[in-house]
């Protein structure tokens, strides 16, 4: 299709889509350079962090016009303190925004759009009140109330009451949503089907879009220096070091895992690769065998030549993309059922997924055999390229927008 026959869609992210370095923004970017090609896409999003200034261009040139705006976390947590008086979840007036509201009627209005994409569940509160002549999907991702309910049960006192409150009032906006638009998106079939089974009413829009893996860039054919010494055993686990669940992971595993290896095997190393570690994450350092790298250019060169790539997530929703790029590159994942949860893993895989200690450590000990482990890693490989490209994961995305156009 020319570009100037193309059809105006609108994309409201609540993240930037850029660079495509954790979870929320693989996701967002990949939708957005796949919808660029059959739509002229009007892209709505916040920049909640300076250093995602310098992307703007790199996010516009896949737009016909972009509107992105800067958000002060500190600011957007004291506005989200409304909801506990106008008895709403605290992450829609985190969001809230008139000049975002603003950009978004003059833009529907000038270019007549007629199809709206809302990627979580905040930036629906822009398009929530269009009318049934303008076609509505809702990407939740995941069930972000169900996460909330996750950490209440790992906090006490005054947290805990938080995030119990902020799961409870989540869900009834994320039902709400769910009744008003004409579809509703969701990371996993697993993850479309919890939903179902909540929110009944609104069963039969709900859909599985899964996450994919851009196997271009994540490539057993990857070259470059290794980051570690030749003779280690490296365990990594790749991810954004701020966010809690990967922070609960490693800690568990640095502690609780780890030293079972370590005492038997000094060549075994731990790194933790990802950007803003948290101090409690950053004081892993100490311990014998752990490494903490912080934010790194590059995250190929980790997974490339580590021994094993480990996903000990004890808390999780939706799909790893952590697994997914990991399994790209022909690396043996060794990870808890939460972590591969949503992942559609051949039954010869699944032998490598264990949740207690011991379990986990037994399994890395075993994968110290090299023939066993290449065999996992070209299987792996091969199964990541033939199930997981983006072109084949988004199919289902496209044909909604076409079904319903």
């Amino acid at each position: 299709m020319n570009q100037h026959l193309k059809e105006p869609l609108l994309f409201l992210v609540h993240r930037i889509p850029f660079p495509p370095n954790k979870g929320d923004k693989i996701r967002s970017f990949h939708i957005l350079q796949f919808l660029s090609r059959q739509y002229d896409v009007y892209l709505g999003a916040f920049i909640d962090d300076p250093q995602d200034e310098q992307y703007r261009s790199k996010v516009t040139a896949f737009c016909k016009n972009a509107h992105l705006e800067a958000l002060n976390p500190a600011m957007a947590k004291i506005r989200s303190l409304s909801g506990l008086l106008s008895n709403n979840a605290l992450s829609i007036p985190y969001y809230s925004s008139s000049e975002m509201q603003k950009w978004v009627n003059s833009t529907l209005q000038s270019h007549q759009i007629k199809k709206v994409l809302a990627f979580s569940s905040p930036m629906a509160q822009f398009v929530e009140h269009l009318s049934d002549g303008v076609l509505k999907i809702m990407d939740f991702v995941d069930i972000d109330s169900d996460k909330w309910k996750q950490y209440c049960k790992t906090h006490k006192g005054l947290m805990s009451w938080v995030y119990a409150r902020e799961a409870k009032q989540l869900f009834k906006y994320e039902k709400h949503i769910a009744c008003l638009f004409d579809a509703s998106l969701f990371v996993s079939d697993q993850e479309a089907h919890m939903f179902k089974t909540l929110a009944p009413e609104s069963a039969a829009k709900v859909h599985g879009v899964s996450n994919g893996v851009d196997t271009d860039y994540f490539t057993p054919d990857f070259s470059d220096n290794s980051p570690y010494q030749n003779n280690k055993k490296v365990l990594v686990f790749t991810g954004a070091m701020d966010y809690w669940a990967n922070c609960d992971a490693v800690i568990w595993f640095a502690n609780e895992i780890f030293p079972l290896l370590y005492k038997v095997d000094k060549n075994y190393e731990f790194y933790i690769v990802g950007s803003k570690p948290t101090e409690t994450v950053q004081a892993l350092s100490s311990l014998p065998g752990v490494t903490v790298t912080g934010r790194v250019e590059d995250i190929r060169p980790y997974i490339k030549y580590a021994h094993l790539c480990v996903a000990p997530l004890r808390i999780a929703r939706g799909i790893q993309n952590k697994v997914l790029e990991a399994m790209a590159m022909g690396k043996a994942v060794v990870a808890t059922s939460n972590a591969i949860e949503g992942i559609q893993l051949p039954e010869k895989l699944t032998q490598w997924v264990a949740d207690s200690e011991q379990a986990q450590a037994k399994i890395i000990g075993k994968l110290a055999d090299d023939k066993l482990r290449n065999t996992i890693e070209k299987e792996a490989g091969q199964w990541i390229k033939n199930s997981y490209s983006w072109d084949f994961t988004l199919k289902p995305l496209a044909q909604l927008m076409e079904k319903n156009g």
